[in-house]
């Protein structure tokens, strides 16, 4: 008892536990570090600085505790609430409403350091409840102001069908972009041609057409496969709808955002699917009869999306999301949008092919490919004092609940741009100016080869 309320001193142990937290690189868990640490403070602000200072009461007699259980300091504040007390039930309550899943261990840990503030004769056991009560509700109010982000939506079951397995890769025709991802794809597709011996290659050439050597690979091929980044994908995904042939994705770009979506995250999955002929069917969307796989846009959101992706893996998703969305809206590039009926001002639109999680614009999940719905979403930014609302909401996680943050999901929208035509982007990748965004998905259209999760 005396080792774990010393440790407790300052509140290292629950710093440590955070900074332990903080060193997993998953967001989630970074974030429940930085609120533990955030209701810790608060709490034992007040419990320091207020609370004793109404309530003075003398500590317990040392002499009445054994020599081996009292604690190295002997403190001189009020006895009343219990300072050690609050701030662990203040850390465990925070971190476990971002991650109900370390609750239980983090709250045992606080019963055990209020306990030893007992036995090791620094307070009375109404000073530790009191403290319990303290940290508790401190942390009941943190979560009403700034409600936890909730946890993602477990993915639907996968319907998988069974085609004809093709151990040696025969019938195959893979299609691969050389230079992707700096030659990564003529590496993966020499991988990939050692387990499967019979799949032919095609390699792009720089100023070959795309969607021209995709047709004809279609047309010659009774699997269509591809290795490159998300707009090769999407024209390949084109052909294959076309010629009514499964689609086969090497992930050979720098994101492959469609590849992860459908659990081939890895060449090694790509090649298992194929050989034990794994197949499902998936969503895809166009907008203007251009297809994409998994977001469209008008404006500054591309530019968004590259800012934010090239700082996350440094600083985590939301953090890198708030520095793109202030680094774009600072340059006023706005654009009016007009969705059922009303105009927006928006920098940032994005539409995605089925429904992203979590809320605002840091999507990066899809829990159901096969939803048959469009996720469209829009922020309006229209005077400096949206735009610093917008802040405020991204750095607190209530984008969702301000006005100026828009979201729709539908099989169908119509969306105008009248204020003159805008760039319109489809997987990454920049297209033609329109005036007149006409989406829809399509559902089940596509049928690919997809790896069944591990476990």
């Amino acid at each position: 008892m005396p080792k774990l309320t010393n440790a407790a001193d300052h509140s290292v142990l629950w710093l440590a536990i955070a900074g332990g937290l903080a060193l997993t690189g998953r967001g989630r868990v970074r974030r429940a570090a930085l609120r533990g640490v955030v209701t810790l403070g608060a709490t034992s602000l007040i419990a320091n600085q207020l609370a004793k200072r109404l309530h003075h009461r003398e500590r317990p007699l040392r002499d009445a505790v054994p020599l081996g259980r009292r604690s190295l300091r002997s403190p001189r504040s009020s006895s009343f609430p219990s300072g050690h007390s609050a701030s662990a039930a203040a850390f465990a309550a925070g971190v476990s409403s971002e991650v109900p899943a370390l609750g239980v261990p983090l709250q045992v840990l606080a019963g055990l350091v209020g306990f030893s503030r007992v036995a090791t004769g620094a307070h009375y056991p109404s000073d530790v409840a009191a403290g319990f009560v303290l940290g508790g509700s401190i942390a009941a109010i943190g979560r009403r102001l700034v409600p936890p982000v909730p946890a993602p939506q477990p993915s639907r079951p996968i319907e998988f069908d069974r085609i004809k397995p093709r151990r040696t890769g025969e019938g195959v025709l893979l299609v691969v972009n050389p230079a992707s991802h700096s030659g990564r794809g003529a590496e993966l597709a020499n991988s990939a041609r050692r387990k499967l011996p019979d799949m032919r290659v095609v390699e792009l050439a720089q100023d070959d057409d795309v969607e021209a050597v995709m047709a004809a690979a279609a047309k010659e091929a009774e699997v269509l496969a591809v290795a490159g980044g998300d707009g090769t994908v999407r024209s390949a995904a084109h052909a294959a709808i076309e010629r009514g042939i499964p689609l086969a994705v090497f992930p050979a770009g720098t994101f492959n955002h469609f590849a992860r979506a459908i659990g081939t995250s890895s060449a090694g999955r790509t090649v298992q699917a194929i050989q034990r002929g794994s197949v499902g069917k998936v969503d895809v969307a166009y907008v203007n009869d251009e297809i994409f796989l998994n977001t469209a846009s008008v404006g500054a959101y591309t530019d968004f999306v590259r800012i934010r992706e090239r700082l996350e893996k440094r600083i985590g998703k939301p953090l890198a999301a708030l520095v793109a969305a202030w680094r774009l809206l600072s340059k006023d590039r706005s654009v009016a949008v007009t969705v059922d009926g009303r105009t927006r001002e928006s920098s940032l639109l994005f539409l995605g092919n089925g429904q992203y999680q979590p809320q605002g614009f840091a999507p990066s999940t899809r829990a159901d490919l096969q939803d048959g719905l469009l996720d469209l979403r829009i922020l309006d930014v229209s005077s400096k004092w949206s735009r610093v609302v917008v802040l405020l909401a991204t750095l607190t996680g209530q984008l969702g609940r301000v006005k100026q943050y828009h979201e729709v999901s539908a099989p169908e929208l119509r969306i105008s741009l009248p204020n003159g035509p805008a760039r319109v982007a489809r997987d990454g990748e920049v297209g033609e100016l329109a005036e007149v965004l006409r989406a829809r998905s399509s559902r089940r259209a596509l049928t690919v080869y997809r790896a069944r999760a591990r476990g």
